[in-house]
């Protein structure tokens, strides 16, 4: 480990985490030695935020497990959430006009999907349709039985799957009839997503740095999934894991161990002990 004399500049003043695949391993813990990290380089003076494509409610268990209080970017940057205050600052909802549209046109084009939906707001629940898979784990979602549910009240984004196409021949069958219409992601195995156009992790973690007075320049970002990509573009530095996905590892200024090995504290504790 490096050390900086007292008083030396940050490397960085802000540092932001993805969650799944990143910060949290496969179980969805986060390991002592990225905590210690963490804890060190935010008595440092850093900033630390969160920023994960999860909505609140599929987020808020993780921050309470790791004591979180400040801000966290989520829903792939629809939300502001304040931890501390557990109430959201900013909120993006999809047009469900559009979606609507834009989803007869890419099932023009590939065929049925199987559907999912993530509902706005603090306590929003996830609908899951007939032959959507749901990853194992603790995350709750609904049953949704009527199509119609999908469209009954606001939403996030839309989750899509497809029988056969892999997940990245699916976003781009998408973006290609449906690119003008909505925001196409793949946020991790299985999950590819329909958001707000424009919408991107991105655009949640200037505003959130914005209100810490914190600039691009000043951040050291980590991530694993294509839909962390324009975060890095944003960042100064952006950190991929050894287990990210060839398209963002294709960005990177750096790769760093896995997750499961603790990556981000690998970096962390070179800049920052």
């Amino acid at each position: 480990m490096s050390s900086s004399p007292a008083g030396s500049p940050l490397p960085y003043k802000l540092i932001a985490t993805d969650l799944d695949g990143t910060l949290l391993r496969h179980d969805e813990s986060v390991s002592e030695r990225p905590r210690r990290a963490l804890a060190a380089a935010t008595a440092a003076g850093a900033a630390h935020i969160v920023v994960t494509g999860r909505a609140v409610p599929w987020t808020r268990h993780v921050l309470d497990a790791l004591d979180y209080r400040g801000l966290a970017v989520c829903g792939q940057g629809a939300q502001v959430y304040h931890a501390g205050e557990q109430r959201l600052l900013t909120s993006v909802t999809l047009d469900r006009q559009l979606a609507g549209l834009a989803l007869s046109k890419i099932e023009a084009e590939v065929g049925p999907l199987f559907l999912a939906a993530s509902r706005d707001g603090l306590a929003g629940d996830v609908l899951v349709g007939p032959g959507y898979r749901v990853q194992e784990g603790p995350l709750p979602s609904v049953l949704m039985e009527d199509p119609a549910e999908l469209w009954a009240a606001p939403l996030n984004k839309l989750y899509v799957q497809h029988p056969t196409l892999d997940d990245d021949a699916l976003a781009l069958a998408a973006r290609q009839v449906a690119g003008d219409l909505i925001g196409v992601t793949v946020a991790g195995p299985g999950i590819v997503e329909l958001l707000p156009l424009g919408l991107s992790k991105a655009t949640g973690l200037s505003l959130a740095a914005r209100r810490l007075g914190i600039t691009a320049k000043e951040t050291l970002a980590f991530g694993d999934m294509p839909n962390d990509v324009s975060m890095f573009a944003w960042s100064a530095h952006g950190v991929a894991m050894a287990n990210a996905h060839d398209e963002l590892k294709a960005v990177a200024d750096e790769i760093t161990a896995s997750n499961e090995d603790d990556g981000v504290a690998v970096v962390l504790e070179r800049l920052y002990f």
